[in-house]
């Protein structure tokens, strides 16, 4: 089931054009990665997406409804959202951050719930984050502050989960992780959609991409169809290897 579809959407920064026609729908029980290159419209789309920047034209629905049925509450439990280069640096501990996600969930200045409680704890266990739980976020690594910031998206519990390059300032065993992370909740149902740099990543981990150019879907579908020789010529100007069999990876190879 769809859901999440954007049919005939456009929007704009001003008289910059970000958006234009764009028609893709995200499927239940899949990680879809948006790729493209910088200002290619990514984060512009999951911005549409959560009502942050208002659309020109087109259709966005959620679940088959229109995005305008959703009050803003309604959308926070249905769409939970790790902001690209998201940062806390404030003297709080982890744990009080990942609580934030379930604030949707809670009446104003109520006190936190078991079922918040698990929540809370489940989300930091997945994110490898329980030890962080009693430090301050001004004592944290930049990789430790991004896991516990993804434990609070998690928490929310949402059917669908924006994350807009999500694997910045991790190192190569926690971006592993993360991907895996990402397949796991895919699998409890949830639909994935996450904005990516590393074409290595997406194409190994992602069940499909949706690659962007200039506002315009240029090509969509399973990573090996979306990322055709041709499409990283015309989109990203460059070549690349193709590493492995079943999960194959897209590995950037030459400027062309």
């Amino acid at each position: 089931m769809s859901a999440l579809s954007f049919t005939g959407v456009s929007a704009a920064y001003g008289a910059r054009a970000a958006l234009s026609d764009v028609t893709v729908d995200f499927r239940e029980g899949a990680v879809t990665g948006l790729v493209g290159p910088n200002g290619a419209g990514k984060t512009t789309l999951l911005r549409v997406a959560l009502k942050l920047l208002a659309r020109a034209s087109g259709e966005v629905k959620v679940f088959g409804r229109p995005l305008e049925a959703f009050s803003r509450d309604a959308l926070a439990r249905a769409m939970a959202y790790l902001p690209q280069g998201a940062e806390a640096h404030w003297p709080v501990a982890a744990q009080r951050i990942v609580a934030l996600g379930r604030l949707p969930h809670r009446a104003p200045l109520a006190r936190i719930s078991s079922t918040d409680a698990a929540a809370i704890e489940t989300a930091l266990e997945r994110c490898d984050a329980s030890a962080l739980a009693g430090r301050r976020m001004d004592e944290l690594s930049a990789g430790e502050r991004a896991r516990v910031l993804l434990a609070r998206a998690l928490a929310t519990g949402a059917p669908v989960l924006l994350v807009d390059e999500p694997a910045a300032h991790l190192d190569p065993a926690h971006q592993l992780r993360l991907m895996e992370l990402l397949r796991e909740e895919a699998r409890r149902g949830t639909a994935v959609i996450a904005t990516l740099h590393d074409l290595a990543l997406a194409s190994r981990f992602c069940d499909a991409l949706v690659l962007l150019k200039s506002g315009c879907v240029a090509a969509s579908g399973a990573p090996d169809e979306a990322l055709s020789d041709a499409a990283l010529a015309d989109v990203f100007g460059i070549s690349a290897l193709r590493t492995g069999k079943g999960a194959a990876a897209v590995v950037p190879w030459r400027r062309l």
